[in-house]
């Protein structure tokens, strides 16, 4: 609790007009992208909008101009062909800011998961830096 009776949740959100509580997101899962808030649920939320994603994960990449850099993992629907990032970028063109579009793609057949089944964030950004280490 804050000293003004507030409680922290770690949860991004905004009441609109009508007074409806919206959460976009958490704040430990926000980018800095050259100076803007970017939040991945968003972006991934715009990105199952696509006719052949199945599951998306969205993590912030290091960028040396931009601080990160959004990098989407994706699940193909089952029979679906094989979509590029030019494809998802020209996708998400009307949905996203040009700070919140992804900079990277990759296809994976099964993206990594917690124990109780939840696709898992925090391995993929394991995974990323395990990466960086073995370039230098």
């Amino acid at each position: 609790m804050t000293n003004a009776g507030f409680l922290r949740t770690g949860d991004v959100g905004y009441i609109d007009e009508d007074g409806y509580v919206f959460i976009v997101d958490r704040t430990k899962d926000m980018l800095l992208c050259g100076g803007s808030n970017v939040y991945p649920r968003i972006i991934e939320e715009a990105i199952y909008q696509h006719p052949s994603i199945e599951e998306v994960i969205v993590i912030g990449l290091h960028d040396d101009y931009r601080g990160q850099s959004p990098e989407a993992f994706v699940r193909l629907k089952t029979h679906s062909s094989t979509v590029t990032l030019k494809q998802i970028k020209d996708f998400l063109k009307d949905k996203l800011g040009k700070h919140e579009m992804t900079s990277a793609l990759e296809i994976r057949d099964f993206p990594p998961r917690t124990a109780v089944g939840k696709l898992s964030k925090k391995d993929l950004y394991d995974e990323e830096a395990g990466k960086r280490v073995a370039q230098k």
